[in-house]
């Protein structure tokens, strides 16, 4: 038919349009001759994988993941945040005793009846005087009961913080830090008792007693450091909150906390060992008004810096596991 396009012979195709002039083609790797990706955007150099805010590369290699440097910053952010650590710390000592008429109270009220009846009970079991056992017994028994709170609440203090961890970018050294916090906080709500004790007692340490802040200083290290452990490895290992609270038990009976270091005679050469002892004594000693050892020292201030070194090691190796094990 006229204006009807003829078909082809069969076995015939049509030819193919004139391609398009087309330039070199890309070398392999996505980039062009002049260093560009294939989508337009300025190729990253070799072995850089991300982009920093102030527009310089960084380098990601997992065989060098920086445990030590973000260890460090972990530690640096979470200790400049004190102000939040101790917030955190109020908010829980608030709902601990949230709709109690005398709150806090309760905890003061508790702490004084067993001073008064152990060093009662105890001074008459040991022929001890009154007047000088009973300020004894005050320090000792709230100096422990900080210490006890501290680790068994410490084998826990990531666990309970899972949901934080999981949606806020916070620092470990943060929960930590909160537990150690709001520990010392209730334990100061027991202050009053000693200088009740005291005053009844006739006894006071006059400015020897300021030697009682180096010893507190060592104790709230040692409560961070072993609070930072514990709190990594009870969140791998559930099974060593029951174990804990098994030698703190122990410990309270092995500790000269209802007896003093001079009933085990010369047995109290093997004192120095004990860390409970040492950190205790540091404290109690000035208070008390009688001397602290050298080697009551010595042994406190090892505790300390083998505790720092331990829990420290082991935040640099598994801190980026504590997401996981919680």
């Amino acid at each position: 038919m006229p204006g009807a396009a003829t078909a082809p012979p069969e076995g015939h195709l049509p030819p193919a349009p004139p391609a398009a002039q087309a330039g070199p083609l890309p070398p392999p790797g996505g980039r062009g001759a002049d260093g560009a990706s294939r989508g337009g955007a300025p190729a990253r150099p070799e072995g850089e994988t991300g982009l920093l805010a102030g527009g310089s590369f960084y380098e990601c290699d997992a065989s060098q993941p920086r445990r030590l440097e973000r260890a460090m910053a972990d530690l640096g952010t979470g200790l400049r945040r004190w102000r939040l650590a101790f917030a955190l710390a109020w908010l829980d000592i608030r709902n601990r005793y949230r709709g109690s008429v005398i709150g806090p109270l309760w905890l003061t009220l508790s702490t004084a009846i067993m001073v008064v009846g152990l060093g009662v009970l105890y001074a008459a079991l040991f022929k001890l005087p009154l007047v000088q056992f009973l300020p004894f017994v005050a320090v000792s028994l709230i100096l422990w009961n900080m210490i006890n709170q501290i680790v068994s609440e410490a084998c826990g203090s990531l666990i309970a913080a899972e949901g934080i961890i999981r949606q806020l970018t916070l620092p470990y050294t943060t929960h930590v830090l909160r537990c150690v916090l709001r520990n010392i906080g209730v334990a100061a709500h027991s202050l009053p008792i000693i200088l009740v004790v005291f005053a009844f007692c006739g006894t006071w340490p006059g400015l020897g007693g300021l030697m009682a802040l180096p010893g507190l200083l060592l104790l709230v290290l040692n409560s961070f450091a072993v609070a930072m452990l514990l709190g990594m490895v009870c969140a791998r290992f559930r099974d060593i909150a029951p174990i804990v609270a098994s030698v703190m038990q122990i410990a309270f009976f092995l500790s000269p906390v209802l007896w003093k270091p001079e009933l085990l005679g010369r047995h109290a050469v093997w004192l120095p060992l004990n860390p409970a002892y040492t950190l205790m004594e540091t404290m109690r000693g000035p208070l008390l008004g009688e001397p602290v050892s050298t080697l009551v020292w010595l042994s406190a201030v090892s505790f300390t810096v083998l505790a720092c070194a331990a829990s420290f090691a082991f935040f640099v190796r598994f801190r980026g596991r504590i997401a996981f094990w919680v």
